[in-house]
This record gives structure tokens, C-alpha cells and sequence, in this order.
């Protein structure tokens, strides 16, 4: 059978073609539909209508209030008999309003996994993201070699929640990373060192990680094409910032890397992709 596919962003655009490239029928729904016509997807009429056509249904959207819309909305999935269906949901959650999506959705006989995906475009298109999921272990185990086809590393946490919790402190990393290289990349320029040698010795020096492997050609090419947003890291360190605030735990470089993020954002380039930070440290 088919599996049904919410969420076409640039992220769930590379996931759902890698899940056609490793020969996976997809039927698809997005509010506006001319959106997703020229992709060659079966689309469906509507969130109730696409889960009644497919025992899988896949979420990748921008945030929780986005998947409490699909399943609230108007012929929503929660409309639909979710007996022997199930939802899983690669979105960045808060990691409250998550909790709510296990309750009702299992309250409707339906299966949810709570499946944050770690990466972006490129990998994701090579199946080659992180994918930490929490839920019940039959469902996650009956969902394994589908997740599989997506992503390299699989991991599970089965306290609902405790997914969404670590991909925010992943985030924590990937956001003061991303900022230290461009501030790094900044003060290159200014020395006259070239860039691509300043990012070349970085990378097999103290800045070796994923996120300069993933971003040096951008920053080579001065390309803010959006793989992932500066609106989507800030939005992800200011969830951080409320778990934080939920434990009673400070957080230090947390705040200073939200906040220049956030200056992105103000300046109107929320949409670029989040290695363009390396412009604040320019101006």
C-alpha cells in the first residue's frame, strides 16, 4: 500500500523522494495543492481523505501548532478511523504538545511515533539523517525498515517526549557550531586568509564536524538557499530555552546563539538557509 506523505518543505520534499527512489508509492496532501502538482505524486483531497488511503502516514512540518492543524483541522486525520494506521512524525515537536499527539492519537486506536529527524536536505536525499524515536516498541519495531530507508541511524527512546527532547539538545549543538564556524569564516575574510583554505584546514582542525561538511560549499558560494532555516533554528533553541526553563536549568551558549539567530530573523532572513549567520559577522 501507498504511504501518505504531509509536509513537502525542502526537507520533506529530499525525504519523500528518497522514499520514491527506494521504490516507495506516495500519495501526498498540502493545503495548497498547486504547490505540489508538479511533483508527480498522487495527491489527496485531504488529511482524513490521504489516511484512508494509506495504513502510513508521514509528517514533516515546520512545528507542533502545524501538526495540531492536520489533525484538527476540517476533515483532519483525527476524523478518520485510525484503526490499524499509523502517523509518524518526523517534525521537530514541542516537546509538551507532543505528549498530546500520543494521547489522542492512541485514544482513536491509531499508532503515533514521535520520530525527529537530524539532518537536511543533502542527506536526507541519500538517506543518510539520524532519526530518534519515541513510542510504543511493537509499533517502532513494525516501522523499523521503513525508517531505515530514510535514515542511516536509527535510535530509541520509548518515554513519549524524550525523541523531541534530544533532537532540541542536538540542536543546541548544531545551532553553536554553525554560528562558531561563520563567526571563524568572518574573521578568515577579514585576514585576507582565502576561504576555502581557512575551511579546509578547519575541517581537519578544530572545526572538523558534520555541519562544516555540510556547509562549506554554501559558504564558498555565499549560496543562503534554505536546507534549513534561520527560522527554523531559532525556533528550535527558543523551544530549547522553554525546556530549559520547565527544569529549572540554565543555559548559557544556548541563549547567545538564539539570539544572534534571532537577529537573522529580524533582519528579514529568516528564510535563508542558517549558514548565512556568517553575514552578521561581516556587517
Amino acid at each position: 500500500m501507498a504511504l501518505g506523505f504531509i509536509g513537502l518543505g525542502n526537507l520533506g520534499r529530499a525525504v519523500a523522494q528518497r522514499l520514491t527512489d527506494m521504490n516507495e508509492e506516495i500519495v501526498v496532501y498540502n493545503r495548497t495543492r498547486e504547490k505540489v502538482e508538479d511533483l508527480g505524486y498522487k495527491i489527496a483531497k485531504s488529511p482524513k481523505d490521504l489516511i484512508e488511503k494509506c495504513d502510513i502516514v508521514i509528517l514533516c512540518l515546520f512545528e507542533s501548532d502545524a501538526v495540531e492543524n492536520i489533525l484538527n483541522m476540517e476533515d483532519g486525520l483525527l476524523e478518520a478511523d485510525l484503526e490499524g494506521k499509523t502517523i509518524i512524525d518526523l517534525t521537530t515537536n514541542h516537546f509538551e504538545q507532543v505528549l498530546n499527539f500520543h494521547k489522542i492519537i492512541d485514544e482513536r486506536g491509531g499508532e503515533y511515533l514521535e520520530s525527529p529527524i537530524f539532518g537536511s536536505v543533502a542527506p536526507a536525499l541519500q538517506g543518510l539523517v539520524t532519526i530518534v524515536t519515541s513510542g510504543k516498541k511493537e509499533t517502532f519495531d513494525s516501522c523499523k525498515a521503513l525508517l531505515e530507508k530514510i535514515g542511516k541511524e536509527i535510535f530509541y527512546l520509548k518515554e513519549p517526549g524524550k525523541a523531541s527532547k534530544m533532537k532540541l539538545i542536538n540542536n543546541l549543538c548544531l545551532g553553536s557550531f554553525m554560528a562558531t564556524i561563520a563567526e571563524c569564516t568572518a574573521l578568515g575574510d577579514a585576514c585576507n586568509i582565502s576561504r576555502d583554505k581557512l575551511l579546509e584546514i578547519l575541517g581537519v582542525g578544530g572545526g572538523q564536524s558534520l555541519v562544516l561538511k555540510a556547509k562549506t560549499q554554501k559558504l564558498l558560494e555565499e549560496d543562503y538557499s534554505p536546507h534549513f532555516s534561520n527560522n527554523a533554528i531559532y525556533k528550535d533553541l527558543h523551544t530549547l530555552q522553554d525546556l530549559a526553563y520547565s527544569m529549572n536549568q540554565p543555559l548559557y551558549t544556548a541563549a547567545v546563539t538564539k539570539e544572534l539567530f534571532g537577529k537573522m530573523k529580524k533582519d528579514g532572513k529568516g528564510e535563508e538557509d542558517f549558514c548565512s549567520i556568517v553575514q552578521l559577522f561581516k556587517d
